[in-house]
């Protein structure tokens, strides 16, 4: 490509050197940097671009998108205002803006973006479709299922697999969209047709310091991106029983679809929530139509009728939308059941963050009148504040809790719990050292750092009629110590810890 004609979208601030030459690829990392590439500086959370210009340079790149000056004998600097916003455009201009070609729907929101994800992408599966879906599990399209690297890609990443999928004829794009990924503009030359938001509460603090801050980053998919969409008449479904909900509802100047529990455009009536699943009659603005879904748990009725609004928003029939839900399978790591032969119910859950956590065992604690174990850590190197509310939140809807390691990166993990361990005493929990038959003992907990371990002492001292949950990693399958990580899978630790108990 032409670089004059790639730049044209850029707001250039200075040009120094030629226009009239070819680029091949586009690259924010040196190492990937080589002949005919352009080379764009972009600034991180902790690593800046710009200083690593002389490497691309070294490299074989020849043209240096900065925001500062850059120059040498050669070469073609372009400074820009804004790098973050130039890649985006770059990478849209590149790949010839696929997301045109598609019927793009994204979802953002704390809790219950991957869940809505599958339940669309299922619903509009029943259309004859074809559908592609960008998750924090997966990405996937046509005959491709690609491992997630985030839940929202880059950039470039990002445009190149919509390419892809616009290529293949994909007809439907349905992707989450995260906070971080809004913020650092991955996907503002992205054209929406539909964008959703589940819910917002604390998470990412690290990051986004206030919750006004997070508000604020959440925002852009609804006021920036859905403003500046091409599509004809795009559409923002917004959960309204959300207070953050109702505060976007008054920003947005675009057609939107509210739905929430008991009241909005879209809502269910004669719920049924039960360890088997759910049952719940959707109401919306032209029909009502009963429904049951594998989903567990009061809070996945959320999910679905974000999933109904946005089925709606595009015209799918209720036939269609009431099929694809019932159809959904099990969504990988969000309250998915190990089954077993001893009448213990042991589920694995993503939940990790307090209200997530609180979610999944308030409606476990209403469903059922087993013992319930819980086993989960909090991440090291992410929000401190969390750690002890969780803690609570864990230990107060529990029997007994087992205290673990999830993903403690740099920090000592026995840190870490010790700070979990300050919201489980509130409880009046009592610490014990050796777990034993879960009839005799109850308000206990165990410290465990191992994790493997931790999930082999939790099923080990449980008994038939018990529920085990294992909470904070869900669908992944690494653990991260250190700078290192590793193969851990809960599912396969669950199945180990089984069989050494049989």
């Amino acid at each position: 490509m032409i670089l004059s004609n790639l730049t044209d979208c850029l707001n250039k601030k200075e040009v120094y050197g030629k226009l009239n030459i070819d680029i091949s690829f586009i690259t924010a990392n040196s190492k990937n940097a080589g002949k005919d590439s352009l080379f764009i500086a972009v600034p991180g959370t902790n690593i800046d671009g710009h200083d690593f210009l002389n490497d691309a340079f070294n490299n074989g790149a020849r043209v240096f998108i900065t925001e500062r000056p850059f120059k040498k004998t050669g070469i073609t600097n372009i400074m820009v205002p804004d790098c973050r916003s130039a890649l985006a455009k770059l990478s849209a201009e590149f790949y010839n803006h696929p997301s045109k070609a598609l019927t793009l729907i994204g979802i953002t929101g704390t809790n219950g973006k991957t869940t809505t994800a599958f339940l669309i992408e299922s619903i509009l599966k029943e259309t004859k479709s074809r559908v592609g879906l960008l998750s924090t599990i997966q990405y996937r399209f046509g005959a491709q299922t690609i491992t997630a690297s985030h839940t929202t890609p880059g950039p470039l990443e990002l445009q190149k697999t919509l390419r892809e999928m616009a290529d293949t004829g994909t007809e439907y794009a349905v992707m989450e969209v995260s906070s971080h990924g809004l913020q650092q503009k991955r996907v503002e030359s992205c054209h929406f047709d539909t964008v959703v938001f589940t819910n917002l509460t604390p998470e990412h603090m690290d990051y986004h310091k206030t919750m006004a801050d997070y508000l604020k980053a959440k925002e852009i998919l609804f006021t920036s991106l859905l403003s500046q969409s091409d599509k004809k008449n795009p559409v923002a479904i917004i959960n309204t029983d959300d207070p953050s909900g109702q505060t976007l509802l008054n920003k947005i100047k675009k057609k939107t679809i509210s739905y929430g529990m008991n009241s909005g455009d879209i809502h269910a009536e004669k719920i049924d929530v039960s360890l088997n699943g759910i049952k719940a009659e959707i109401v919306t603005p032209e029909k009502r139509f009963s429904v049951r879904s594998k989903l567990i748990g009061h809070f996945n009725i959320y999910n679905i009728l974000s999933a109904v609004s946005a089925a709606v928003s595009l015209g799918v029939s209720t036939e269609e939308i009431k099929t694809g839900i019932e159809k959904a399978k099990n969504i990988p790591g969000r309250m998915e059941e190990v089954k077993n032969d001893k009448d213990i119910k042991i589920f694995i859950d993503y939940a990790h963050t307090g209200d997530a956590l609180k979610n999944v065992l308030k409606t476990i604690h209403a469903m059922t009148d087993r013992k319930i174990i819980t086993i989960f850590g909090c991440g090291g190197d992410r929000d401190r504040e969390k750690r002890p509310v969780m803690g609570k939140i864990a230990a107060h809807y529990s029997n007994i809790l087992f205290v673990t390691s999830d993903n403690p990166r740099t920090e000592d993990p026995n840190k870490i719990i010790k700070e979990i361990e300050a919201g489980v005493l509130e409880e009046n929990f009592i610490k014990r050292y050796k777990p034993s038959a879960t009839k005799d003992i109850d308000k206990v907990y165990f410290i465990e750092e191992n994790r493997s371990t931790a999930i082999k002492e939790g099923i080990s001292i449980s008994k038939p009629g018990d529920l085990v949950l294992i909470a904070g990693k869900g669908h992944e399958t690494y653990q991260i110590s250190g700078n290192k990580k590793y193969h851990f899978d809960d599912r396969e630790e669950v199945m180990l810890a089984l069989k050494s108990c049989a």
